[in-house]
């Protein structure tokens, strides 16, 4: 990277659905930890109906427990069935 300028901002994006909470919350503590520095925003698929005990289980390991140091906010993505978990500031 020259000039401090960052060749590859991007998102990782993930689907949980059909995943159970507790291998849900063991992928996205794995893609977080592994992520590269250039990952500045993980989107999490998580579904809208049946999904919700998914975004519960996250919102509870990230943001209520705060497991992860890398983890700075969660949002709320572009519809119901759609979380981001904010890494760093874009």
């Amino acid at each position: 990277m020259q000039g401090g300028d960052r060749k590859y901002d991007s998102i990782t994006e993930i689907d949980i659905h059909g995943m159970r909470p507790e291998e849900a919350v063991k992928a996205l503590c794995r893609i977080i930890e592994e992520a590269p520095e250039h990952v500045y925003r993980i989107r999490v698929i998580h579904g809208s109906r049946r999904g919700n005990a998914l975004q519960r289980a996250i919102y509870d390991e990230f943001d209520y427990f705060h497991t992860s140091d890398r983890v700075l906010r969660m949002e709320g993505g572009s519809s119901p069935g759609i979380t981001e978990i904010v890494l760093r500031e874009w």
